[in-house]
């Protein structure tokens, strides 16, 4: 199964897809599970398939050797005449993301690796930023270091910060957080927190995050289906 790891020199890609009712949703799932299961692809690593919780749509975070290779499989017929005309026929949004692992935070209970794995039952978010070019580096500061006091709170598993490189259907800089959570009602409890009863460290942090990005958004996700080059 993939780790997340900054350590890692691989090219991460996020492809996240919005739907807007729950039998798209399964089709999205039918066409990636097909990608997954045959892909051969010169220079890809792995691919984990996500399946929207809080909001119809699938996220797949893969694993590539390099940019070079993901641009050869974009240039490729099948891609341009086949895979891309299926998803946007399906799709109400598409985000084909390409990223650099910056961050990684986790419970002392998570050991010293985060796994992204079917195996594993965590309620998984997957929220994105936009920012001006000026502001990522400090945005991404404050999304990974400054986010020290999550160990803290109940339910929280890890998170991990990828800054972003280059997009298809999403203009400008941007960053991603990618968590997991012990539960949908630890993180909703999270979430939906009132202010007046979150520590003074969260105020000032995300006062901080809200005044660097330009806009958010974000979905809870299920890890359903993976596979490796070679499994």
């Amino acid at each position: 199964m993939p780790y997340i790891s900054t350590q890692d020199k691989h090219l991460t890609v996020l492809n996240l897809f919005t739907t807007d009712r729950p039998e798209k949703q399964d089709q999205l799932i039918q066409e990636m599970r097909k990608i997954v299961d045959t892909a051969a692809f010169d220079g890809w690593i792995s691919s984990t398939v996500h399946a929207g919780q809080d909001s119809p749509g699938t996220a797949n975070f893969i694993q590539w050797r390099s940019g070079e290779d993901l641009e050869k499989r974009y240039a490729g017929e099948e891609f341009k005449h086949r895979t891309l005309p299926v998803f946007q026929d399906i799709t109400t949004s598409i985000r084909l993301l390409q990223s650099e692992i910056v961050h990684t935070q986790r419970h002392p209970s998570q050991g010293e690796a985060t796994e992204v794995s079917p195996d594993r039952d965590d309620h998984t978010v997957i929220e994105i930023f936009k920012v001006s070019q000026s502001n990522q580096d400090e945005l991404i500061a404050e999304l990974g270091e400054g986010q020290s006091w999550l160990l803290d709170v109940p339910g929280y598993r890890s998170h991990s910060v990828f800054k972003g490189l280059r997009a298809r259907f999403l203009d400008g800089p941007f960053a991603v957080v990618y968590s997991q959570w012990a539960s949908k009602e630890q993180y909703d409890a999270h979430r939906n927190q009132a202010t007046a009863q979150q520590s003074e460290t969260r105020q000032k942090s995300e006062a901080r995050i809200n005044a660097l990005k330009t806009e958010s958004d974000w979905n809870s996700y299920r890890v359903i289906h993976s596979r490796a080059a070679g499994a």
